[in-house]
């Protein structure tokens, strides 16, 4: 899935600034390998009972990137970006939601708004998934979603902790099917990445002075990370 968004990110911002003819027929090439990529990634995906959030055909996907295509700057294609929130209660609790398009649960969290603050719009992301009052505290995470498996769309992740200071629980209608305070021994299945945020969340939820968490350089990047080598 990486290797097809990366390739068509590659094309369309190519065709953005192309002039010659022959070069935008090489990036339309590429744009259609891309697609059969990511068409045959989805289906893996959905195989798996992942949700796909793309159309299962390679015609399809190609036509929806292309309509994507600008000319120019407003046509460079970077991720997008989106805004989480590790919300703490005075019992180290952490505030987690259970996603209604996916069934996982993970922070309260959402596209980035314009005219919004970073922290505003974690703010108001907690307040309209959970019902909880919250004040920033600090960032925390910085996150690949694409490379994480949070998302099946590019994007980078800006996690702040907040404190909340007031309301009821009440989990969001359409974007939500539960939500809770959890102790960390005690969390709901399933968590979204396997829970690997978790241990970093708890940690700045005690208070503990954690360092930005963010994804470390993979050499090269377009390969998943090596493990160590272990001894003979």
């Amino acid at each position: 899935m990486r290797w097809a968004e990366t390739l068509s990110a590659i094309a369309r911002t190519g065709l953005a600034f192309t002039q010659n003819l022959f070069d935008a027929e090489r990036y339309e090439e590429i744009l259609h390998v891309a697609g059969d990529i990511r068409a045959a990634a989805g289906a893996a995906l959905a195989a798996e009972g992942q949700p796909q959030m793309s159309p299962a055909s390679p015609d399809e996907i190609v036509v929806e990137w292309m309509h994507e295509v600008r000319q120019g700057v407003p046509g460079y294609v970077t991720p997008k970006v989106a805004v989480g929130a590790v919300v703490g209660n005075e019992k180290g609790e952490i505030l987690l939601v259970k996603r209604a398009d996916s069934g996982v649960w993970l922070y309260p969290t959402g596209w980035a708004d314009v005219g919004y603050s970073a922290a505003e719009v974690a703010v108001k992301e907690v307040l309209e998934e959970t019902g909880i009052e919250s004040e920033p505290v600090r960032l925390v995470m910085v996150l690949d979603g694409l490379r994480l498996g949070f998302t099946q769309v590019p994007l980078y992740s800006l996690v702040f902790q907040l404190r909340p200071l007031g309301g009821a629980l009440k989990p969001h209608p359409l974007e939500c099917a539960d939500v809770g305070w959890f102790a960390e021994g005690d969390l709901p299945a399933p968590l979204a990445n396997d829970g690997r945020w978790s241990a970093h969340a708890f940690a700045a939820i005690r208070g503990e002075p954690v360092e930005v968490m963010f994804d470390w350089p993979r050499h090269p990047i377009w390969r998943p990370s090596e493990p160590p080598p272990t001894a003979p």
